[in-house]
C-alpha cells in the first residue's frame, strides 16, 4: 500500500495523526491486533526503499528511484501467537524532502537507522538522523542501526565493528544487511518489531497487576463513616414508584 505522492504535506499529515500506532483491548487478555508504525531512516540511496520491498514484498530493484516524500508498507508477523502489523514507513532521504517528512516520526515506535557499509558520508550522517528522530518522536523509540549493502565487500568503507561500536555508545540494536540478497533483512525488522511487542506486553501486564493491586487494596478496605454537624438534619432520599407517594 502506498500513499500517492501528490498529497500535499497537510494532508498526509492529518491521514497520520488519523492512524492508531498501537493499540490493545481494554479486555484483561493482550489483544491479537497490534499496529506497530516503524519509520525506515538515513541518508538518500543506502537502500531503505529495497530493504522494504525485500522484507514486505521479497522483490528487489536494482534500478530504483529515490523516494518522493513517504511511502508504506503494512506486514504482518506473529510473537507468541499473536498477530501483529507493521507499518512500516519508508522516508526520503534527500534534504529537500526533510521539512516534510518530519511529520511521520510522530507516533512511531520502532525506527531502522540505515547507512550504506561502502559510503562513509552516509555513516557520518546517522548521529544527524538520530538526533531527527529523537527530535521528532519518543526519546524510547526502539531502534536498529542497520549497515546495508554488505554484499559490496570490496567496497567496504565502514567496518562492522564501527558500526557495533557506534550502536553499542548510542544503545542501539544493530545489524548488517543485504536487500540484494536478502541477507538479515527479516531479522532487522523482525527485532525490532518483537522488542516493541515485548515492551508492550510487560506495560499491559504490570498495568493488570496494578489494576488487580487496587481492587484488592478496595475490597480489603474498611468503611469510613464521615461525621457531621450535629445541629445539622440529615435528608432522608424520598421514596419514588409506580404510583408515587
Amino acid at each position: 500500500m502506498g500513499i500517492s505522492k501528490d498529497l500535499l504535506p497537510n494532508d498526509i499529515f492529518h491521514l497520520v495523526q488519523g492512524i492508531e500506532m498501537a493499540f490493545y483491548s481494554e479486555d484483561e487478555q493482550i489483544s491479537e491486533d497490534y499496529l506497530f508504525k516503524i519509520v525506515l531512516v538515513g541518508d538518500s540511496a543506502v537502500g531503505k526503499s529495497n530493504l522494504l520491498a525485500r522484507f514486505a514484498r521479497d522483490e528487489f530493484y536494482p534500478n530504483s528511484k529515490s523516494t518522493i516524500g513517504v511511502e508504506f508498507q503494512t506486514q504482518k508477523m506473529e510473537i507468541n501467537g499473536k498477530e501483529i502489523k507493521a507499518q512500516i514507513w519508508d522516508t526520503a532521504g534527500q534534504e529537500r524532502f526533510r521539512a516534510v517528512t518530519s511529520a511521520y516520526y510522530r507516533g512511531a515506535v520502532g525506527a531502522l537507522l540505515v547507512y550504506d557499509i561502502s559510503r562513509r558520508q552516509t555513516f557520518d550522517s546517522i548521529s544527524r538522523w538520530l538526533n531527527e528522530l529523537h527530535t521528532h518522536s519518543d526519546m524510547n523509540v526502539v531502534t536498529i542501526l542497520v549497515g546495508n549493502k554488505s554484499d559490496l565487500k570490496d567496497a567496504r568503507e565502514v567496518s562492522t565493528s564501527e558500526g557495533k561500536d557506534l550502536a553499542e555508545a548510542q544503545g542501539l540494536f544493530f545489524i548488517e544487511t543485504s536487500a540484494l540478497d536478502s541477507s538479515n533483512v527479516a531479522a532487522a525488522f523482525q527485532t525490532v518489531v518483537r522488542e516493541i511487542y515485548n515492551i508492550l506486553s510487560r506495560k499491559v501486564m504490570q498495568s493488570h497487576e496494578l489494576k488487580k493491586s487496587d481492587s484488592s487494596s478496595l475490597s480489603n478496605g474498611r468503611t469510613v463513616v464521615l461525621q457531621g454537624d450535629e445541629n445539622v438534619p440529615v435528608e432522608q432520599p424520598k421514596k419514588t414508584g409506580c404510583c408515587g407517594s
